[in-house]
């Protein structure tokens, strides 16, 4: 049902927007290809986006699983591709981590693509078990402080967006926790639940219900600003940290070279997407905030975040594992 009435809504939106920029039409189905499985949050944004993005483009847009190799495999796809449009990619934050920690692969992440948008922030929430002595962000580094070496965070994995913002605040408090990687964020959730992590940041998505059901604490949020699904939680840099910010985030992409009509079209598609009122209202839902920037400033976002995130895996001898 959810995927006729957002077929629909992006017909509608079709009919009543301006005409996309002019200069090339594809000629066919083009491939959005999601370098990771089938479920997770970057599949989760294509899915969604792939239909308006049909209706706006006049062709299907297909979307293409090519897990594997942190996102590494389904990017050497796209790098691979011809510069004509038909082969995009929404990639993940590792798309700016994987230069760092990723040796000998047949690409580089700084010159094999063309950024054309930021799609989406996921912000993160920082959680700890409900039984845990602590209220706010300050009293929980005091508590960690007093313990050196004794507790454990958990994340979705080496290296992803969880991990990262665990390890940034770790660095920024003096903290020593010992980071625990599971197979995916579920599991993490579930021992953190069970207390038998210190804590762990997780997606609005996925750690939302869990806490308003009061069976963990949130303390923190990693974006600049407050959540409005949690509008009393505060900001990580509100509590003593300013200017941390780390996101999960997703962006599109295509092949180097990819000629300046074919990245105009592109943006238009995003920005009509990003302006469904059915998907403005799905993600909403999932705490997901649009963003649909300009090429220009989204490739000058995309190398801030290379050299930040080079420093960040630098600093705290992070590896792939």
């Amino acid at each position: 049902m959810f995927r006729r009435e957002l077929l629909m809504a992006g017909l509608t939106a079709a009919l009543v927007t301006p005409a996309l920029a002019q200069g090339w039409s594809p000629a066919r189905s083009v491939r959005l290809i999601a370098p990771y499985a089938p479920g997770g949050g970057v599949d989760t944004s294509a899915r969604l986006l792939s239909v308006p993005m049909t209706a706006a483009l006049g062709q299907s847009v297909v979307v293409d699983n090519r897990g594997g190799a942190g996102g590494s495999i389904g990017a050497g796809e796209v790098a691979r591709s011809a510069p004509d449009g038909l082969t995009v990619m929404i990639d993940a934050l590792a798309h700016t981590v994987n230069p760092a920690l990723m040796r000998g692969l047949p690409f580089d992440y700084a010159t094999a693509f063309t950024p054309i948008s930021q799609v989406l922030i996921w912000p993160q929430i920082l959680i700890v078990p409900a039984n845990l002595p602590v209220r706010n962000l300050q009293e929980f580094v005091a508590y960690a402080k007093a313990r050196p070496g004794q507790l454990t965070y958990g994340s979705s994995g080496n290296a992803t967006a969880a991990h990262l913002a665990s390890a940034l605040l770790t660095r920024r408090a003096g903290l020593d926790i010992t980071h625990v990687p599971y197979r995916g964020g579920a599991p993490a959730l579930q021992d953190l639940v069970a207390a038998n992590l210190t804590f762990a940041f997780g997606t609005v998505a996925s750690s939302l219900q869990l806490a308003q059901e009061g069976r963990v604490r949130a303390l923190a949020v990693s974006s600049t600003t407050r959540l409005a699904a949690l509008p009393d939680i505060p900001t990580v840099a509100e509590q003593g940290f300013p200017g941390f910010e780390l996101n999960e985030w997703n962006g599109l992409y295509g092949p180097a070279g990819l000629p300046g009509p074919v990245i105009a079209r592109w943006f238009e598609a995003v920005k009509m997407a990003l302006a469904d009122t059915a998907v403005r209202a799905r993600l909403d839902t999932l705490g997901a905030i649009p963003v649909g920037s300009e090429p220009e400033p989204f490739a000058a976002y995309v190398r801030q975040q290379r050299e930040a995130m080079a420093v960040l895996v630098r600093e705290t001898g992070m590896e792939l594992g």
